[in-house]
């Protein structure tokens, strides 16, 4: 027990630890503000142990950087199933849009033509009737005797969506025009190298002077009033009348002769008597073919067109029962007929028996 009752300290070769000389050097380097003031951070460097007390500090560059953090990878690609919804997402996007510019389009159309026509309430039928509007086709001079017969105006009176359509077909009735009126010419250059080719003249300046304004009046003014008012029954007359004329445009592109065109069999023909006039003869077939098939290919669009416009022949049948009982004339017709009907019926009434 002695042993545990002795101090160790008091030991002469016990040496204290505190009088080592690496201790005593680090307990001379803090600084005269105590540890409470020393600021590790504001040392550009560690100094050496031997002369801390010589170091001063040194203030922070001016010029340092903020650390930014670089990633390591890239980061990782949208998947395919995000793709696919982005791209549905913005094809939606843009289909809306369109939308939106179509309507304001038709809104502007309808306000133009209120602003330059003039407009009034009809209070039976709760439409818009427009007033004032002047013919303008065709263009006619100002001093001609004639003045024009209808009002033609694709961009007032068409639906924004049915726009290119009716152009496409008045572009195709105007090459139809062309067509006739250059067939009246090569008709005129055979009947110059042939005498007998006479009636093939006489009969392509019938064909211009008649299909000319029927063609315009029978289908295309069917078709341009069907798409401005969505009427099935000018749908229907349209199409009743167009097959007949792409019936005609086959016959001439056929070119029987005597019929008054060239076609391929009177431009083989010709082409017998004169090659140039021959020639001639065969661009107008040519023309007359494009025709055709301009006209097939137009026939079935507008076909098209229509089913999805919710047009019927029932719808067709009341637009045709409605227009004639409001028809004037049709009513004073019955009106009188009904008339002479009950005077018939009192004259017979009164009449005495034998």
């Amino acid at each position: 027990m002695s042993d545990f009752d002795s101090n160790p300290f008091a030991d002469p070769d016990f040496s204290n630890p505190f009088q080592d000389p690496s201790v005593t050097q680090v307990t001379q380097s803090v600084p005269p503000g105590g540890l409470e003031e020393y600021n590790p951070f504001t040392d550009a460097r560690t100094a050496a142990p031997g002369n801390a007390s010589k170091t001063t500090p040194t203030a922070p560059s001016q010029n340092t950087q903020p650390a930014i953090m670089k990633p390591t990878e890239e980061p990782p690609a949208y998947s395919q199933l995000q793709t696919q919804d982005q791209a549905r997402a913005q094809a939606e996007l843009l289909r809306r849009q369109e939308e939106l510019e179509k309507k304001a389009a038709e809104l502007d159309r309808r306000e133009r033509e209120l602003q330059s026509h003039g407009a009034r309430h009809h209070p039976n039928t709760a439409v818009i009737v427009l007033a004032g509007r002047k013919n303008n086709w065709p263009p006619l001079p100002e001093k001609f005797p004639v003045g024009p017969c209808f009002y033609h105006d694709i961009a007032v009176d068409i639906p924004i969506e049915f726009q290119k359509t009716v152009k496409i077909m008045y572009n195709l009735w105007m090459f139809h025009a062309g067509t006739l009126f250059v067939n009246m010419f090569g008709c005129l250059a055979w009947f110059c190298v042939d005498a007998t080719r006479g009636v093939d003249f006489g009969l392509a300046m019938l064909w211009f002077l008649l299909f000319t304004p029927c063609s315009f009046v029978c289908w295309y003014r069917p078709l341009y009033g069907a798409f401005r008012s969505d009427s099935s029954f000018r749908f229907f007359v349209f199409f009743f009348v167009y097959i007949c004329q792409f019936g005609v445009h086959v016959l001439q592109s056929i070119g029987i002769t005597g019929w008054g065109t060239c076609g391929w069999i009177a431009a083989l023909t010709g082409l017998n008597t004169s090659i140039p006039v021959g020639i001639i003869m065969l661009l107008i077939s040519a023309l007359f073919t494009a025709l055709s098939v301009g006209s097939l290919i137009m026939f079935k669009k507008v076909h098209a067109l229509y089913r999805t416009t919710g047009a019927s022949f029932e719808k067709a049948q009341q637009e045709f029962a409605t227009g004639v009982m409001s028809n004037k004339t049709v009513q004073t017709a019955a009106a009188n007929a009904a008339a002479n009907a009950a005077s018939n019926a009192a004259r017979g009434a009164f009449k005495p028996h034998p």
